[in-house]
């Protein structure tokens, strides 16, 4: 029997005349998707994109889970293609291809969409004469009209007919690609990847920096993040990470600085460089992890204080979230167990003992401006080491 994907746009249906450029945009990043596992043809009408395998062998189930994290998709179906479009084929079809679901069920209703109306029988038609065949095949179903434990739709389309049960959740969001271009400041902890995950729902094409302090920091934890946005890269497609040597850096803070203000200092070097990273690769905003309160640098002084430090646009998709909100999508998008493995990031080296919390931006600027932080800011720019991520790698 064959089979299709049936995705439903989400978000795509309100764009009015920008709509098709939104679904073209969708239908690549499926193909992208999809493509380790063969070929697909993927097409698109009356707000649903048709994926159909051109081969016996592709793993549906696989494809179907690949599918489930691209953004942009609302819900999607596993559906039989009933052989000819005719009512005799659907009542053939469905008790065939949803038997063993049938069988462990108690309850169940029938849903007919007769979007192609040259189709000789309507809706209720349909619901009537595939119920009864139902009801003849799996004689201890009852029907329930108001909470079945399944229900079989039957979706007559200008492509032919499909039989599936209830649709899968998808990833919601926009297509990775309308958004525009930002970079991540990504380090090895739980909420800069949830960060990244949540700006590449809403369409956003990721770039990711991340700062680096051997000896201070080990080969591991660079191998962490590399690990870490490979997960993203499952919802937020191929990117490139960018690793700055920042060592020599922190070390100057830590010998020509206040003490109190390692970290400000530190965050205001870290959003110079990523602004300059980021005009290099197209993007247009800056993105961070951090959420109001959780640390001192995190305060709203501090933030200001940090913003201050760069002329682009600031996300911070996780800036009114409490840590267990935090962790609740780490665990879903499955980036949580990496991130508590124990190998610190650069934002760990040189931390103050009494950072300050209400930093005053005149003498943030005067002690960064002091120690003269230029030189080593532009050799660590030319010293950037490059790693492409994606998912199957």
């Amino acid at each position: 029997m064959k089979e299709i994907i049936l995705l439903k746009d989400g978000e795509i249906v309100l764009k009015g005349l920008n709509r098709r450029s939104f679904e073209d945009v969708l239908k690549k990043n499926i193909k992208f998707a999809l493509s380790p596992l063969g070929r697909f043809e993927i097409t698109s009408a009356q707000s649903t994109i048709y994926v159909k395998p051109l081969s016996e062998n592709i793993d549906l189930d696989e494809a179907c889970e690949r599918i489930s994290r691209v953004f942009g998709i609302v819900a999607y179906s596993r559906a039989a293609v009933c052989e000819e479009k005719t009512l005799e084929s659907v009542l053939q079809t469905a008790p065939a291809y949803l038997e063993k679901t049938l069988k462990s069920a108690k309850t169940f209703k029938v849903e007919a969409k007769r979007s192609d109306k040259r189709f000789p029988y309507k809706s209720p038609e349909i619901c009537r004469e595939l119920g009864g065949v139902i009801l003849e095949k799996f004689p201890h179903l009852m029907v329930d009209v108001h909470n079945p434990e399944v229900t079989v739709y039957v979706e007559i389309r200008d492509f032919g007919a499909y039989i599936h049960c209830d649709p899968e959740k998808g990833a919601g969001g926009i297509p990775v690609g309308t958004g525009g271009r930002a970079a991540i400041l990504i380090s090895g902890g739980i909420d800069s990847p949830v960060a990244a995950y949540m700006m590449a729902k809403r369409g956003i094409k990721l770039t990711a920096v991340h700062f680096a302090s051997p000896p201070y920091t080990s080969r591991r934890a660079e191998e962490k993040v590399v690990k870490l946005l490979q997960k993203v890269s499952r919802y937020a497609g191929r990117m490139t990470m960018y690793t700055v040597p920042f060592t020599k850096i922190q070390e100057k803070i830590k010998d020509d600085c206040p003490e109190e203000l390692f970290t400000i200092i530190m965050r205001r070097l870290m959003m110079e460089i990523s602004e300059k990273i980021a005009l290099d690769n197209d993007c247009s905003a800056l993105i961070t992890g951090e959420s109001l309160g959780q640390v001192a640098s995190q305060t709203i002084g501090a933030l200001g204080c940090t913003d201050e430090a760069t002329d682009m646009v600031v996300f911070r998709p996780l800036i009114g979230m409490d840590k267990q909100e935090i962790i609740d999508i780490s665990y879903k998008i499955d980036t949580y167990e990496t991130s508590i493995e124990p190998y610190e990031d650069c934002c760990t080296v040189f931390t103050p003992k009494h950072p300050r919390t209400r930093p005053v931006l005149k003498y943030v600027k005067e002690a960064q401006e002091k120690a003269g932080f230029a030189p080593l800011v532009d050799e660590a720019l030319q010293n950037l080491k490059i790693t492409y991520i994606s998912a199957d790698d």
